[in-house]
């Protein structure tokens, strides 16, 4: 049975002690957003202090619909997700205690809101960090076998001590002290663009994942910040942990095989219908193959040509290391 995400009414009024508004500023990274920002933005209007929005030169109706809701709205070329969201940690005057990191096709729940105005204003200093999980939608289901549910992600974090790692692809937010808090509740991902728009978004992430998993063989550059990977840690080091020690190891194109059966069968991903199995054969499958082939390609293009990985990856790719 599909299930519906659950929206938020934009004319409720959140209180937090003697604050009217949550001390939070939301910062979201948008490109070409025009069908989801919307929804995300009515989600959060009226409830925190500040709505920043970075663009990277949308062509379509981006900014438009971002004025309705606020006038912070920044433009930067866009080179990787972790580049783009440090450039506004750097550029942009916070005047809140807390920063918040949404996508555009994300909303919070009203149970996650409410969680918020009961504990966010009471968290002692030396809690720094907020976990919450996000659920997510596909084909207007949501899917929550396959290992998808729960996904914990840091995503509020004090004002001044969180930053991205500088990865190409599965950056995650680092704080510089402090102990983190998981919350109880939910913020929902449930974008609303085709299929066929999905597909050549993977395919840009795609070649993004090649490079870091090169990276991870040749050494070809060191991010900063990064979280530290262990297999004993939090979720995010664990998967990090099972990449760089497990995943990496397996030979090409049987690896993304191997994955998906795990995945759809032994975390019961076919319990998620057939949406699902398009989710998790897509995404599970198809997408970690063509990262493969794309790491195929430019490791044929080095012996072939006798050329340099960087150099690979600059003539095919067009992408400079």
């Amino acid at each position: 049975m599909t299930s519906k995400p659950e929206y938020l009414s934009a004319t409720e009024t959140v209180v937090c002690q003697n604050y009217t508004l949550l001390p939070i500023t939301v910062i979201i990274l948008t490109f070409n957003e025009e069908k989801n920002l919307q929804e995300c933005l009515e989600s959060i209007r009226g409830r925190v202090k500040n709505i920043i929005i970075v663009d990277s030169f949308s062509t379509d109706n981006t900014v438009k619909i971002a004025r309705d809701f606020t006038e912070n709205i920044y433009q930067h070329t866009f080179e990787s997700h972790a580049k783009q969201f440090n450039w506004a940690l750097d550029n942009v005057s916070f005047d809140s205690d807390w920063l918040m990191r949404m996508d555009s096709d994300e909303i919070v729940t009203q149970d996650l809101w409410g969680e918020l105005t009961i504990k966010l204003c009471d968290f002692p200093k030396s809690v720094t960090g907020l976990y919450m999980k996000r659920r997510v939608y596909f084909m207007n289901r949501w899917i929550r076998f396959g290992g998808k549910y729960p996904e914990w992600l840091l995503r509020i974090w004090r004002t001044g001590l969180g930053r991205y790692e500088e990865r190409w692809m599965d950056e995650h937010c680092v704080l510089s002290g402090g102990k983190t808090i998981f919350l109880s509740h939910d913020i929902i991902e449930n974008n609303k663009n085709s299929l066929h728009w999905w597909i050549g978004k993977h395919n840009g992430y795609a070649t993004r994942e090649a490079i870091e998993l090169l990276n991870l063989k040749y050494k070809l550059f060191e991010g900063k910040d990064s979280i530290t990977a262990t297999l004993f840690g939090k979720q995010e080091q664990r998967k990090r942990w099972i990449k760089e020690n497990i995943y990496i190891r397996v030979p090409l194109f049987i690896r993304p095989l191997s994955y998906f059966i795990y995945r759809y069968c032994m975390q019961f991903g076919f319990l998620d219908g057939k949406e699902g199995l398009l989710w998790h054969f897509l995404q599970g499958f198809w997408y970690r193959f063509l990262v493969d082939a794309k790491i195929y390609e430019i490791e044929k293009k080095c012996l072939s040509d006798g050329v340099e990985i960087k150099i690979a990856i600059k003539e095919l790719y067009d992408i400079t290391i």
